[in-house]
C-alpha cells in the first residue's frame, strides 16, 4: 500500500504529519491502539501527526513495517528533516545531500561524524540551538539524517581535514567522548572516508579562527563552498571563488597528516584518553 499525500504549500513536516494520521485513519486504529501496538507513547505519535515533532529515521522505518507501505514513510521523512534546518542552509543541505565528492575542513569534530550523544550534547550548549529539548531533539534528528549520505548506494568520496584541537577537547560525559573517538576512527577506515588531522605542529594557517570549509562536487561537475563560523553561513558557487577555496584547501591537506598516520594518531589519542 502506498498512499500519497498531496503537500502543495506545505512543509516536509505537515506532509509526513498528514501521511501518518492517514495511515493510521487507514487502518482503523486509534493513537491509543497504535501506541499500545509500537510501543510509542501516545502523546508523542499525536505530535508526529500534528506536524509539531520530526521523530528519527528509526520510528519512521518501525512505523513503514508495522503499515506495510515500503519505504513511504522514511522518504516523507527524509524531505521533512531538512524543516530543522533555518532557511538559509536548506540549499546548502540539498546539495550536500546530492554530492558525490566531499572536501571538509573544520576545527571540530564534523558534523557528518558526530555520534548522537555528542551531537545532543553540541546542540544542547547556550551557544547552539535556542529553545526546550523537543526542538534540540529534532536538530539532532536532523544531524544524523544527514549522516545517511556516507552510507548510501553509491556513496560519495569524502575527505575530511580535523584540527588536532577537535580531538583533544572531550565532552563532559567520559563514555560519550569515548565513543565518538571510537566512531571518528571507525570511519576513518569506511571505503569512501579518508580523515587527515591538522595537528598542533602545522603551526598557524590561513584558515585559522575563520570556521569551517567544504567543498562540494555534484555528479555533473559542477561544485560550490561553502564557510560557516558561528554566526554566519556562505555558499558560494562563483567558479573563481570556488577554485579560490579549493586551492586554500589543498595548501591545508598538505599540511595535515596522512591519513594512514591520522588513523595512528586518532588510536594514539584513544590510548591517551583510556590511560
Amino acid at each position: 500500500m502506498e498512499q500519497v499525500v498531496d503537500g502543495d504549500g506545505e512543509s516536509g513536516r505537515a506532509v509526513l504529519g498528514r501521511t501518518l494520521k492517514f495511515l493510521r485513519e487507514h487502518t482503523g486504529k486509534t493513537l491509543g491502539q497504535l501506541a499500545d501496538e509500537t510501543g510509542y507513547d501516545k502523546s508523542y505519535l499525536s505530535r508526529l501527526e500534528s506536524g509539531e515533532r520530526l521523530s528519527k529515521l528509526a520510528v519512521m522505518e518501525d512505523l513503514d513495517s508495522y503499515y506495510g507501505c515500503g519505504d513511504l514513510l522514511v522518504r516523507h521523512w527524509r524531505i521533512a528533516r531538512y524543516d530543522a534546518f533555518k532557511d538559509k542552509y536548506k540549499r546548502y543541505m540539498g546539495l550536500e545531500a546530492t554530492a558525490r565528492l566531499l572536501h571538509v575542513y573544520t576545527p571540530d569534530v564534523p558534523g557528518l561524524l558526530q555520534t548522537e550523544e555528542f551531537a545532543r550534547e553540541v546542540l544542547s550548549g547556550p551557544q547552539a540551538t535556542a529553545g526546550n529539548g523537543e526542538e534540540v531533539e529534532e536538530q539532532v534528528a536532523a544531524r544524523m539524517g544527514r549522516q545517511l549520505l556516507l552510507r548510501k548506494d553509491p556513496a560519495p568520496g569524502a575527505r575530511f581535514i580535523v584540527d588536532e584541537s577537535a580531538l583533544r577537547r572531550p565532552s563532559a560525559n567520559a563514555d560519550t567522548w569515548k565513543s565518538q573517538l571510537l566512531h571518528i576512527e571507525a570511519a576513518a577506515q569506511w571505503p569512501n572516508v579518508v580523515i587527515q588531522v591538522l595537528p598542533f605542529s602545522a603551526g598557524v594557517h590561513h584558515l585559522m579562527g575563520k570556521g569551517s570549509l567544504t567543498l562540494l562536487w555534484q555528479e555533473d561537475g559542477s561544485a560550490v563552498a561553502y564557510t560557516e563560523g558561528h554566526s554566519f553561513g556562505l555558499l558560494m558557487d562563483d567558479p573563481e571563488e570556488v577554485l579560490h577555496h579549493r586551492l586554500s584547501y589543498d595548501q591545508l591537506r598538505d599540511l595535515a597528516l596522512s591519513p594512514s598516520d591520522s588513523l595512528t594518531f586518532i588510536r594514539g589519542v584513544l590510548e591517551e584518553y583510556g590511560s
